[in-house]
């Protein structure tokens, strides 16, 4: 029983782990780094997250919601307001 259990679970993490980057949240480190470069430009970010190669900031400045993209370097890319 605990062997079946066991496979399981293993199945059901290799499957997770196949998902698409979509769904893949930034490491701490690199999560942390990202906050703090945004903050010090009046960002309060919310979420971070890896998409398509490029790291997805969800954040708030001045009363309104942007995300903005970052490349592997951590440089900003592309700023979009979100409606």
């Amino acid at each position: 029983m605990t062997r079946m259990i066991a496979l399981a679970l293993a199945i059901a993490l290799g499957t997770a782990a196949s998902a698409s980057d979509d769904d893949i949240l930034a490491d701490t480190a690199t999560a942390q780094k990202i906050t703090t470069h945004l903050t010090e430009q009046g960002y309060a970010v919310r979420k971070i997250e890896l998409d398509d190669g490029l790291y997805e900031a969800y954040a708030m400045k001045d009363g309104q919601r942007y995300e903005v993209y970052l490349d592997s370097a951590l440089n900003i890319v592309k700023i979009e307001r979100d409606d």
